[in-house]
């Protein structure tokens, strides 16, 4: 008959099976601190693309586009999603909303405190990765209302502004001043923006005297701004504001 185990032997083999069991845990928690930096670069990446070639976050923290999107003082400013896609296509169209690069003409619409601490320089370009948009006082968003080829002025004799000898009807706008100006004839491949909160707007009407009679290349479009993804209670597409 075969030896039977002896208790010695048993208590050995228990305590071998304990002490892997107890190994396994340990093996795997490190195993993961491993991967954890790898795991975020690879994150931090593809946001990095998805950014640059897709979708970006943005924050609006002026008046110049009420009551469309929110930026008022006191209030909960506006985060928008901008699409990357269509104007790499296609350019902006009229009654697009757009982001895009102020000229250097162009003064800030509104004044953005930049953080002195790099900490908090870190943690806001990381934010912004990831989707947490801060203010920058150079991406505007305005709405195209001519593009290059087309001949913009204000106003009629009921205030509209007229684009191509049209008088256009514009239910966004808020608070018109019906500043007068043009007529403008458009360069191709450059734009003629403007707010829908026209008193509180410093958009093409304001940069006459820039060299480009206020208008805005096309190159400096980030994107088609397409809906408020917060606060959720603007949950919103904006693409059913166009002309």
């Amino acid at each position: 008959m075969p030896d039977e185990p002896t208790p010695e032997a048993e208590s050995s083999a228990e305590n071998d099976a304990e002490s892997s069991a107890e190994k396994e845990p340990r093996k795997r928690n490190r195993s993961f601190l491993r991967e954890l930096p790898i795991l975020i670069g690879v994150a931090l990446v593809l946001a990095l693309l998805i950014k640059t070639f897709l979708v970006q976050a943005f924050f609006i923290p002026s008046e110049s586009m009420e009551r469309t999107l929110h930026g008022c003082p006191g209030c909960t400013g506006d985060r928008i999603l901008v699409e990357k896609i269509s104007y790499r296509v296609g350019d902006p169209q009229p009654g697009d909303i757009v982001v895009f690069r102020a000229p250097p003409a162009w003064e800030p619409e509104t004044r953005v405190a930049k953080p002195t601490n790099p900490v908090r320089r870190a943690i806001n370009w990381v934010g912004a990765a990831f989707g947490v948009p801060q203010p920058n006082e150079k991406d505007l968003v305005k709405r195209v209302i001519a593009v290059g080829g087309q001949t913009v002025q204000c106003c009629d004799a009921q205030g509209r502004v007229i684009v191509d000898g049209k008088p256009l009807d514009e239910p966004y706008v808020y608070q018109d001043d019906h500043r007068r100006f043009g007529p403008i004839k458009v360069p191709p491949g450059r734009l003629w923006v403007m707010g829908d909160h026209r008193s509180d707007s410093a958009d093409s009407r304001f940069h006459l005297d820039d060299g480009h009679s206020g208008t805005v290349p096309v190159g400096n479009v980030i994107g088609r701004a397409f809906v408020i993804i917060w606060p959720p209670s603007r949950w919103n597409s904006l693409l059913s504001t166009r002309t």
